[in-house]
């Protein structure tokens, strides 16, 4: 990304300046705990992105002072095995988080698996019990992309209430508690997906814009009112092979007055904010033991 923008050219949302800012705060916050949170994280199989994700949530934890340890099972492990790991950290004292990173193998039921995990140490916020919380605006431990996308706003003093808001997705990890959170923060919410007829028309009505549909470029400049936030949670690959968001960057930067770059926007911070669910989880549980 060139350092140099054009003068009306969009304000950069630098989601790892956030998310190390986040990090910080965690790390000082567990430094005053008589006990330190830990973390749990199962991987099934030898899936090459999954293995960097849960190498970077480990490092996660060290670098904020967490205990950490990370499960690794083989592909062909039975799906009985794997819900019995989970039964013994859902009673292990020194675990308050538990993660079991998807995708699973196909022969694994990913439902059964994320419902096994008590609601209490669920820091993907995965679990229909944490689901209704956040539905009912009760949540403490958030899914970690949206939670995210808020603290990037909260960051940018990028206000929600009373604007309009149009997420395009309603996937249950991000679209759908996204419009949720968004909604609880008295924004005023549109949901868009693939049914939805003349997108283009409903995006134009967007004050904050969040595209997580996972399609490179499928957000032109056209779809976006002049001034709006656009929050690009993609992660594509383009005809280069180049790591791209959902958004035409450059031409929505041109028009937006925030925007978020891919790399370096949401992605940070989905770790930060697992790291924080971690740190909230733990401290739930230190108060009832």
């Amino acid at each position: 990304m060139a350092t140099e923008q054009k003068e009306n050219a969009a304000k950069i949302i630098d989601g790892k300046a956030v998310s190390a800012d986040v990090r910080e705060k965690i790390k000082a916050e567990t430094a005053l705990l008589d006990k330190k949170p830990g973390l749990a994280v199962v991987i099934v199989g030898d899936d090459p992105a999954s293995h960097v994700y849960v190498r970077n949530k480990k490092r996660g934890c060290e670098e904020v002072g967490f205990n950490s340890w990370v499960y690794e099972l083989p592909e062909k492990t039975p799906e009985a095995e794997l819900l019995a790991l989970i039964d013994r950290l859902n009673v292990a004292e020194d675990v308050h988080g538990i993660l079991v990173q998807l995708p699973l193998p196909k022969h694994i039921n990913e439902s059964a698996v994320t419902e096994r995990i008590v609601p209490e140490k669920d820091v993907d916020a995965f679990h229909s019990v944490n689901a209704g919380k956040i539905l009912k605006g009760e949540g403490t431990l958030l899914p970690c992309t949206p939670a995210g996308i808020m603290e990037l706003l909260s960051y940018y003093n990028i206000p929600v209430r009373g604007r309009r808001c149009v997420v395009i997705g309603r996937s249950n990890i991000v679209g759908k508690p996204t419009a949720l959170l968004l909604l609880a923060a008295d924004g005023t919410v549109t949901v868009c997906h693939s049914k939805t007829t003349d997108l283009p028309a409903v995006t134009r009505e967007a004050d904050i814009l969040v595209s997580a549909v996972g399609i490179a470029g499928f957000v032109t400049a056209d779809m976006v009112k002049p001034g709006a936030v656009v929050i690009d949670v993609g992660m594509n690959r383009d005809k280069n092979d180049k790591l791209c968001g959902d958004v035409d960057f450059h031409a929505v930067s041109d028009i937006a007055s925030y925007i978020t770059p891919v790399p370096g926007g949401v992605g940070p911070m989905t770790i930060s904010m697992l790291l924080q669910n971690t740190l909230t989880a733990a401290k739930n549980i230190f108060k009832t033991n």
